[in-house]
This record gives structure tokens, sequence and C-alpha cells, in this order.
């Protein structure tokens, strides 16, 4: 029996023993495991850049014969993006072709690319590479005015060495997720070890996780840098959140934007990562604002008059075949801007100006139908949402005014500059009508500063619900205008309805006798005798529950029996008394 025993015991000792050097192993080589695959995430190639290319291919015998002056293209035959041979079968795209070139090469004509180049591209190129460090940014504009994609191209020159790209979510495990694949981590559920362990408080939440997997990176980051060759430029690495005005503005999706702010501003006060927010609402930069010490934000708006038209003119050339006159990109320019989601849908129908009015029209109904006006027959049921709808009115009539007052005045500067040039013999053109001077290259739209807009609307908080339903948009210097100009011509026409300035007049007024009749409070005095009185006093309780000082009124109610009631007749002339 004691030998029994013995070898027993000595068996469950090395078993025990081989169980926990096998554990404590497998557990530095899981710990090992993760930092090597978050590794992998950022070597060059990443899925974004993949989904991107698909999305920019064209045909390849479009793009084989489109340097051809004399090439017929099969305008006509279907809507650009895709193409059948002769057989019915679908045609194979290519994705080769960048905007790399500038636009001015010789010999282009307008054929070779048809992306334009930004002026911002520089920028986001020096951020996506990692030659700019010490700060993390945040690129706010409207969307479609092409954040994303500029980025994209950036990681495209280097292969997204280095960078990692997701789009946020409202949703925290949506996020967790998303940064889970963005990193290649599985926020340890794939760890055997899970399996004899019971599950703690510290794996509860989806923003804890978040907070493990930005250790993680953290780690990443060191070891890559500490791996660099002495002479080696140290590069940062990068993470791309985009779309950030889908997190919710609620006390978690504060929490998570704190949580990302922290770890941005340490990670590039010390050059590890450098973080990028891309963001459509001004919100997003309210937040970022109250802890922003190495903050940059870059507003991106919609291209100017010039590279729009280049723009139109390379895109339709590529996919129809057709040479688009200034005349006519222009006009497109006046009715959709240089939006590139907008110009992206002209160029790819077969009607230009037909989609054009559509994309208007659009604008308009939506407009209509989040914030259209009842009038004085409104129910007072409705009167929250009519408050809403009142304050949207009321400041897309001020944008209108105040641009129909600096187009006046735009008018009459050039009048007296035509004047003069008269009056020196030189001959002026009214070019200048197009565009105000302050802005010659951009996109006119009038705008107010975000305080004047609150006080437009006696409201603080309406306006920033507008700029997320794209009603209106508030850019990073805090000026207030139409979120297109597609949305600035729909505010044109609809306050230049007839009627419509005393329809919104009895709209407010309507508003205003709600709430004066929301205020007023009936009082009915019931069974007072000859000669009673009410006494009503109003005032404050202390601390303790006592009444305060306060003002005391007394109303005293008189009767008059049916013999002692005054006479209603007017008094006589010359009696001297009054009723």
């Amino acid at each position: 029996m004691l030998e029994s025993a013995a070898t027993s015991f000595a068996s469950i000792v090395m078993v025990g023993i081989g169980f926990g050097i096998a554990g404590y192993g497998y557990h530095h080589y899981y710990k090992t495991l993760v930092l090597r695959k978050m590794t992998i995430a950022f070597e060059p190639g990443d899925p974004v850049l993949e989904l991107a290319a698909m999305s920019r291919s064209v045909p390849k015998h479009i793009a084989g014969n489109a340097l051809d002056p004399h090439f017929e293209h099969p305008a006509g035959k279907g809507s650009g993006s895709e193409s059948s041979d002769a057989d019915g079968d679908n045609l194979d795209y290519t994705d080769t072709d960048t905007d790399n070139d500038n636009d001015d090469d010789a010999g282009d004509d307008g054929r070779g690319h048809y992306w334009i180049r930004r002026p911002e591209q520089e920028l986001v190129n020096g951020i996506v590479s990692g030659l700019t460090i010490g700060h993390y940014h945040l690129f706010i504009g409207e969307k479609g005015t092409g954040k994303s994609s500029m980025q994209l191209d950036a990681m495209a020159q280097i292969d997204a060495e280095g960078v990692a790209m997701f789009d946020a979510h409202a949703d925290l495990e949506i996020f967790r997720i998303r940064l889970g694949k963005a990193l290649n981590y599985e926020f340890n559920e794939d760890y055997i070890g899970g399996y004899f362990s019971e599950r703690g408080p510290r794996e509860t939440t989806a923003l804890l996780d978040i907070e493990r997997a930005l250790n993680k990176l953290e780690k990443v980051a060191v070891n890559r840098r500490n791996a660099t060759r002495p002479g080696v430029r140290r590069r940062p690495l990068v993470i791309i959140v985009n779309q950030m005005h889908l997190i919710r503005d609620d006390e978690d999706g504060r929490d998570l934007i704190e949580l990302l702010q922290q770890r941005a501003e340490q990670w590039a006060a010390s050059g590890l990562v450098t973080m990028v927010f891309n963001s459509d609402d001004y919100w997003v930069y309210e937040r970022f604002k109250q802890l922003a010490a190495r903050l940059e934000v870059h507003s991106i708006q919609d291209l100017s008059r010039h590279q729009a038209m280049e723009t139109l003119k390379r895109y339709r050339w590529r996919h129809f075949g057709e040479r688009v006159s200034d005349d006519l990109a222009s006009d497109i320019y006046e009715r959709v801007g240089g939006r590139l989601t907008f110009l992206n849908r002209v160029v790819r129908s077969m009607d230009m100006l037909w989609t054009c009015r559509r994309i208007m029209e659009a604008e308009k109904m939506w407009f209509l139908g989040q914030c259209w006006i009842l009038g004085g027959d409104m129910d007072d049921d409705v009167m929250d949402q009519q408050k809403w709808a009142a304050a949207a009115m009321v400041l897309a009539q001020a944008l209108v005014d105040k641009e129909a007052e600096e187009w006046e005045s735009k008018k009459q500067e050039a009048a007296e500059a035509s004047e003069a040039a008269k009056a020196q013999g030189s001959k002026k053109t009214n070019a200048a009508l197009s565009q105000p001077s302050g802005a010659p290259h951009r996109t006119w739209l009038p705008s107010v500063s975000l305080h004047e807009a609150q006080q437009i609307q006696t409201r603080a908080d309406f306006i920033r619900e507008m700029d997320r339903r794209n009603l209106f948009t508030i850019d990073s210097h805090a000026q207030v205008r139409a979120s297109s100009v597609p949305m600035q011509w729909a505010l044109r026409e609809i306050c230049e309805m007839p009627g419509f300035r005393d329809h919104l007049d009895a709209t407010v007024q309507r508003i205003s006798d709600i709430e004066s009749l929301g205020r007023t409070r009936e009082l009915v005095a019931k069974d007072l005798v000859l000669g009673g009185h009410y006494e009503l006093s109003s005032g404050k309780k202390d601390g303790g529950g006592n009444s305060g000082s306060g003002s005391k009124t007394e109303v005293h109610f008189r009767g008059w029996s049916p013999h002692e009631r005054p006479s209603r007749d007017p008094p006589e002339p010359g009696s001297g008394k009054t009723t």
C-alpha cells in the first residue's frame, strides 16, 4: 500500500508539474502569438485597399483605347460602369488608373486620369506615410467631400504598410469587433486557458476589451520601434478611424471618445502611433476640443470650380468617350457644386442635367420632409416638432436673405469696377460675379457664425441635430451654412414660394400662442359669502420646510344684493358720475 501510494503520488506530482509547465509555456506562447498576429496586420497589403480598387475599376477596352483621339466610345449602350462585348459576356476591368500625375501634364488632354489631385493630398500623404509625427488629426467635412478617398490614395502609395483603417459604429460591441478585425486581434476569445477559468468582471464590457486591444497595440508599436535599425527613420503606426460621427452622443459614446483621445495624446507625444479621425459632424470636434493638446483639425471642403470641371471632363471621357464643353461643365457646377459624391452620380448618368435636377429635387424633398411648417392652423400636439421645424425655416430664411444681400453687394462692386475701367479706357469682364472675391476658388455659400445661428433660432440645441441630419453644416471654424450647393438651391426655392413668409410668421405666432396658453392658469372662485375674500401669497421654502419671505396679495371679492346692484345704464350727461 505504501509503495502504491508513493507511486501514485509521484505520478500525480509529475503530471501536475507537467500540466503547470505546459500551461505556463502556452500562456507565454499565446501572448507572443497575439503580438505577432497584430504585427502582421501592419504589413503591406490591406483588405480596404482591395475593395477600393474594385470600386475604381474601368473597362479594359476603354482604358486601352482612351488615348486614341479617333476612338469612338460606345456611349449610349450602357451606364458606363459595366459594359458587355459582342457576345454579351461582361468585360474584364482594370484598376491601373491612379491620380499620381499632376493636373497640368502635357499631352494628357483629359484622357489619362479622371480623378483630380486635391491640394490636401500632400498633407494626407505625409500623415499616412508617417512623415508627420507629434500630432493626431481630425478631418471634418460634409459627407462625399473625399476625406476617406484621399486617405485610401495615400495608403495605396505605401501599400498600407504600417496603416490600419476601420469604420466606427454606434454599438460598442460592433466597434470592438471592427477594431479587432483591423488589428488582427481576437480579444483572447481563442485562448484555450479560458476553458479552465471563470469569466471575471474585467471581461464584461466592450470598452474594457477596446482598452486591452489598445494596450496590445502599444506593445506592438514599441517592439516595432526597438526593432528598427540605427540610422533608419522610425515611422509611427497609423490608425484611421472613419465615420466618428456615427458614435452616439451619450455617456457610452463620450467615454469611448475620451478613451481614444487619451491614447492619441500619449502616442502622439511619444511618436509611437498617429491616430486619424474622420467626422461629418461638428459635435465630435467639440468633444475633442475639451481635452485637445496635440490635435490638428483639417477642414475638407468641396472642389473648386476649376478642379470640379476638370474632374467632370476626365471622368466623362473615361467612361463615355464624351468631350464635355466648358459651358456645360460650368452649368453642372452651378447646380451641384464641387461635391464628389454628386459629381460621381452626374458623370455616370446618360443625361447629366437631368441627374442634376434629380439631385436638387431630392435635397428639397428631404428638407421639406424633415422640417416643413404647418401654419397657423396646426394642432397643439405637434408643437415640439414644429418648434424644431420653425427654427430650421427661420435659419434658412436668414441664409437666403444674406445670400441676396451679398449678391447685390457684389454686383454693385462689379458695376463700380466696370465704370472705373471704362473711365481708364480698358475693358473688364463681369466674371467676378461668379464667385465672391473673398473665396474665388471655392463653392460660395452664405454662412453665419454658430452663435449667430443660435440667436436666429432662439435655441442653442437645435443646430447640432440639424447638422447630423445634413440640413445645415457646421465647419471647423464654427460657421453654419447649407450642407451643399443643391441644399442651398432648395432653401432658395422654398423661401421664394408664394406666401412663404406669411406662412412662417403664422406658424411662429401659433407656437407663441400655444406656449402662452400653456403658461396661463385659470382660477375659479366658488362659494364666496357676501364680503368674503381670498388671500393669495407666493414664496419659497427654506431647507427646514419653513416658508421664506415672499410677496402676498389679498384679493377681496365684493357682492351685492339684487336691490343694491349698480345700474348698467350709462350716467346722465352733466351728473358727474362715472361707471
